[in-house]
């Protein structure tokens, strides 16, 4: 079976979360499944471009990757050598698996897979849901939903969904009803080669010695519940003063600029009680899972919760309603799941600093989670069944 990869970035972007590590776990293990799977993607990386061969084919664990230079309008992510490389190739290919929504690489599958006839998947990522469709661009997403994507979505063969509630917010919001499926995303930890110390860790971020760790890892982004968050660590402080937020992640469209007016509201000062690190990757990540006392992720929505995933492997966890697995989270007893508002989070966060014996057995109720639930094997078998299922029929 030969399938073609429809999306917007891919690895090395990492700026763009937990997509681009779950959408390459994907492809790696249908490769290992026998399945041909190539990717068309942009060399995109928010406002930088990746340093990586155009136009010619890149192997990583099997998959093959052309990257394309972006073309205007950037902010669509689109692309004239991958137009021109769907109209010449597409032809190839059993299936077409797009990932992504209002962007060009969806209206570009899409169309030269109904052109071609080819059946196709979409998988929205979550952009479907009642938040991200209500609170940013609202108006926008509404004319292209009407002008684009509603077609675009009518058209697949099936649309893929991560969890059960992103399903019953797309059809609730009356977006066009076909065929679909829900399997999660994969999740492989990452393999550490040597982390540092904690006081090595410390000293290079400038956290604070013997200080309790809350860390926030993901994109600095409206959808995280950083408005949220920032007023409930102020409270969390006041509780138990030796404490300590670390916010590590990129940070979209200056987003850190609101964080900081947040702050000062709180009177919360950056390098005494907010440790802001950027984007963390490898060694320097598993560290800070690892020194980290809890881990927090309160966002709005989430259609899965990649980084919520990574800290089930390391340390407790306390995540919104909002994210799409704490259904799971609740159920193995792994983290605690609160709803979206500072009391809650701020009891939440303060009881796990305050019984710090739990976290072995936190730990251990979330590792038995991510390899029952998410195993990069068993999602690509469920894959690849789907991908028959269409392709035959």
């Amino acid at each position: 079976m030969k399938i073609l990869h429809v999306v917007p970035t891919y690895l090395p972007a990492y700026r763009y979360g937990g997509p681009i590590l779950s959408v390459h776990y994907l492809n790696k293990w249908l490769v290992k499944k026998g399945v041909e799977v190539t990717v068309f993607t942009t060399n995109i990386n928010g406002p930088e471009d990746l340093d990586v061969p155009l136009n010619k084919p890149v192997i990583v664990d099997g998959v093959t990757i052309f990257y394309f230079k972006s073309s205007f309008p950037r902010k669509w992510f689109y692309s004239r050598d991958l137009r021109s490389a769907l109209a010449e190739r597409i032809g190839d290919f059993d299936l077409i698996h797009i990932t992504s929504v209002f962007l060009s690489v969806s209206a570009l599958g899409a169309y030269y897979a109904k052109k071609f006839h080819k059946p196709y998947v979409i998988s929205p990522r979550g952009s479907l849901m009642k938040e991200p469709l209500a609170r940013k661009s609202r108006f926008l997403k509404l004319v292209y939903l009407k002008l684009i994507e509603r077609n675009n979505l009518a058209g697949a063969a099936a649309i893929h969904f991560t969890a059960e509630v992103e399903r019953k917010e797309y059809f609730e919001s009356g977006l066009p009803p076909g065929n679909s499926f829900i399997i999660p995303n994969a999740f492989e930890p990452e393999e550490s080669r040597e982390i540092p110390t904690e006081e090595e860790f410390r000293k290079k971020y400038q956290i604070p010695p013997r200080k309790k760790i809350v860390l926030f890892m993901s994109r600095l982004n409206w959808k995280k519940g950083l408005d949220t968050l920032i007023p409930a660590f102020r409270r969390v402080r006041d509780r138990i003063p030796d404490t300590v937020l670390v916010l590590a992640g990129s940070d979209d469209d200056d987003y850190s600029k609101e964080i900081s007016k947040w702050m000062s509201r709180n009177d919360l000062k950056e390098k005494r009680d907010v440790f802001f690190t950027g984007m963390l990757l490898g060694d320097d990540k598993n560290a800070a899972l690892e020194y980290a006392d809890v881990f927090v992720l309160p966002s709005f929505s989430e259609n899965f919760g990649m980084a919520a995933m990574e800290g089930l492997m390391h340390t407790v966890v306390v995540v919104t309603k909002g994210v799409a697995i704490s259904y799971l989270i609740d159920r193995y007893k792994a983290g605690k799941v609160v709803s979206k508002n500072k009391e809650e989070l701020s009891r939440a966060v303060s009881d796990v600093l305050e019984n710090p014996a739990q976290r072995k057995e936190y730990v251990r109720a979330g590792r038995q989670l991510v390899q029952n639930e998410f195993s990069p094997a068993a999602v690509a078998m469920r894959f690849f069944d789907e991908y028959q299922k269409l392709v035959h029929h």
